[in-house]
């Protein structure tokens, strides 16, 4: 008598990790905010065309206006990203997937809107085309807010296994974030703040290639 096939285990998916703030209140806000600030670009075009030439005139020019900077608006309500295994994904209107360790091009980003400065991984895995920006953190003044500690070590450890791209340098750039954390440094003396800080000024995004990275980390205690 044979004894009935046993069904194979199934793995374990790997924990999706969020690498966003997930306030609701702040979302509301953003959209709010975002709604009112096109409404007032859309109305000012269009009320400036609507006393040239005429009244429809003006709602076509308000709509050609009002349109891409709303699409903005909930682009960026929508848009979530977590870490699931070695993959990053981000969703706006639909999920795409980003393998850190295939990876073929890594960099730095850091940006200035406003006074507030985001230090952000830019992912690109040419074969497919798709790309994946993680913001690691997001300064104002002497203070701001950064990716936790367990997304800061898994984010490191995928780095760490990207060969093509040189993750090396970005996970080491990490590992000593956690190290300034765990020692109880203070936000202006951690190494994502001190990048930040070295980005020029005026300049609404500055790229960091891996080589400006390594020589960065370099000089880190």
């Amino acid at each position: 008598m044979t004894e009935p096939a046993k069904e194979p285990k199934k793995q374990a998916e790997p924990e999706r990790l969020p690498l966003y703030s997930d306030d609701a209140a702040a979302r509301r806000r953003r959209l709010r905010s975002g709604l009112a600030g096109v409404l007032l670009f859309a109305a000012a075009f269009g009320g400036v065309a609507g006393l040239i030439g005429g009244q429809i005139a003006g709602l076509v020019v308000a709509v050609v206006v009002g349109l891409p900077l709303l699409y903005v608006v909930l682009f960026s309500v929508r848009r979530r990203v977590w870490l699931e295994g070695t993959e990053v994904l981000v969703r706006t209107w639909r999920t795409r997937r980003v393998d850190i360790v295939q990876a073929n091009r890594i960099d730095l980003l850091v940006t200035d809107v406003r006074g507030m400065r985001t230090v952000s991984l830019l992912l690109n895995a040419g074969q497919h085309g798709r790309t994946a920006k993680i913001d690691l953190a997001v300064y104002a003044g002497t203070g701001g807010r950064e990716l936790g500690v367990l997304a800061l070590r898994r984010l490191a450890n995928a780095l760490m296994n990207n060969i093509e791209a040189n993750g090396m340098v970005f996970s080491e750039l990490l590992v000593a974030q956690l190290r300034s954390e765990a020692r109880g440094d203070g936000a202006a003396d951690r190494p994502l703040y001190r990048l930040a800080s070295a980005a020029p000024s005026g300049r609404l995004a500055q790229r960091f290639t891996m080589e400006a990275v390594n020589r960065f980390v370099a000089h880190l205690d």
